[in-house]
């Protein structure tokens, strides 16, 4: 009876061993089973981290390009503008001086008028001394916005300039000497208004 104990308890030793063994192969499988999990994981991760960063650095190339693109845009419209700027006000200042020399045009046979009744006007006369404050007036008025009478006294003869309208021969001036004034010219701002008509020797 004994010996069949001693053999009962002897399978049960043996029985609890090849269980904790099982347990032990299922823990260690599950442990493998979990890095290999794990590994895979971590080399998904790598994967999509590397994807990822190709992803982003092809962005960030293109947001780079397209802000130098813009910049590029920004340079030239600014440039665009300060050219249209420069050639806008070249444009209105010349409109202004084409518009200013046809109103000093239109009033300069009022001061010839103004010249040749202040020339033939008794001097002490009080109408004809009025008439002179004014002539004055008009002409400082005149002279302040631009206009220049052009000097003819002991002056060469300059096409751009003078207009002759009569020549003659005289020792005793210089070649190409002015005279005589028949009609005061003048400039404004550096263009010729009207020429003053001369005569010229030699």
């Amino acid at each position: 009876m004994t010996d069949v104990n001693n053999i009962q308890d002897v399978e049960d030793v043996q029985a609890e061993v090849v269980e904790d063994m099982e347990n032990e192969n299922t823990v260690e499988g599950v442990v493998v089973e979990e890095e290999s999990k794990d590994e895979n994981s971590k080399s998904t991760k790598n994967k999509n981290s590397f994807f990822n960063k190709k992803k982003v650095d092809k962005e960030k190339e293109e947001l780079k390009n397209k802000v130098e693109e813009l910049n590029d845009r920004l340079i030239r419209l600014r440039a665009e503008f300060d050219n249209y700027r420069k050639r806008t006000d070249k444009e209105k200042s010349f409109m202004f001086t084409l518009g200013a020399k046809d109103v000093m045009e239109k009033i300069l046979p009022v001061l010839d008028n103004f010249e040749r009744g202040l020339s033939q006007a008794d001097k002490e006369d009080a109408f004809a001394q009025g008439m002179e404050m004014i002539y004055k007036q008009l002409s400082t008025s005149l002279a302040d916005l631009g206009l220049e009478y052009i000097e003819t006294q002991d002056a060469e003869f300059n096409p751009d300039l003078h207009n002759a309208v009569m020549h003659i021969d005289d020792e005793n001036y210089g070649e190409n000497k002015i005279v005589e004034e028949f009609q005061k010219g003048y400039k404004y701002k550096d263009t010729v208004v009207r020429h003053s008509m001369v005569k010229v020797a030699n």
